[in-house]
């Protein structure tokens, strides 16, 4: 009986601790979505100019920073884009592949990519792809949107395979034999049994890598040219919302554009918590047991 009220104050203690912790994160991102409206609202109601514009040039008192999110939303949907195709071609390879030495061996890899740092991928890009751009495909400078986007997969392809790889593998292990028995081959077991089971864990799969995408500061910053225009083409220099932002504070404080930058993590926190409330929904969606 004792240890049965022991048990209870310690659950309640456990409750009450996590309770508090749920409160005080809801409350500093709250406090953070209010710091940056306040901070942004100097630009958002200057009669002058509009952040909400094509034109950045602050000498000239043009604060727009429309091409940054442009920029920022075409780096982050190709990437996520082509990481997804690899990442579902790779995963299908490691159910179907009977070399399982192979198998075993490329998810050791994948999760050692997750864990190489953004700033290694970028030199890496420096010394590799930016030569080959520039001086063997004659492509300009080699900073490009294309740069970018070529680091970038390296970059979230392995949260998405590892996020596939543990959605699909138990899946595979629960059905894989009654399918077997029922006349499925693997590759009608992967296309028809595992992946209807779980398209709105891979959709939870594909927004975790897309708000990766956006978030990333380092390569954008490194690779992509940060130019404010709008791309002609992937070879064309871009800037992200990311990069601008670290670019214009560490040479500008208490102007206009200085201000700017909170319009622009303002809209970065939106759309991350878009992402978040999109993703809670879609395992809403998943408790139900509905496949869409």
């Amino acid at each position: 009986m004792q240890n049965h009220k022991l048990t209870l104050k310690q659950n309640s203690w456990m409750q009450g601790l996590l309770m508090t912790l749920v409160v005080t994160s809801g409350l500093l991102l709250f406090a953070l979505f209010c710091f940056l409206i306040w901070f942004s609202l100097p630009v958002f109601f200057t009669e002058t100019t509009s952040v909400f514009s094509l034109k950045w040039q602050p000498e000239q008192g043009h604060f727009g920073i429309l091409a940054m999110v442009f920029g920022t939303l075409l780096l982050a949907f190709i990437s996520t884009s082509v990481a997804f195709i690899i990442a579902m071609g790779l995963n299908s390879f490691c159910l179907l592949s009977r070399r399982r030495w192979l198998v075993t061996l490329l998810r050791t890899l994948l999760r050692f990519m997750a864990a190489i740092p953004t700033v290694v991928y970028g030199l890496a890009a420096l010394f590799l792809l930016l030569p080959l751009l520039r001086n063997g495909l004659q492509l300009g400078s080699g900073y490009s949107l294309f740069a970018a986007v070529c680091m970038l997969i390296l970059l979230i392809l392995p949260v998405i395979c590892v996020m596939l790889d543990n959605i699909t593998a138990p899946l595979w292990q629960q059905y894989a034999l009654g399918a077997q028995a029922l006349g499925f081959s693997p590759e009608q077991i992967y296309m028809q049994v595992i992946l209807p089971h779980c398209r709105v864990n891979i959709g939870g799969a594909v927004l975790l890598g897309f708000n990766r995408a956006i978030g990333d500061t380092m390569l954008p910053l490194m690779l992509a040219g940060n130019a404010t225009q709008l791309p002609s083409g992937v070879f064309d220099a871009i800037r992200s919302l990311t990069a601008h932002i670290a670019l214009v504070i560490a040479t500008d404080q208490g102007s206009e554009a200085y201000n700017s930058l909170f319009a622009a993590g303002m809209l970065l926190l939106m759309c991350s918590a878009c992402i978040c409330l999109l993703s809670r929904y879609l395992m809403g969606l998943q408790r139900l047991g509905q496949p869409e």
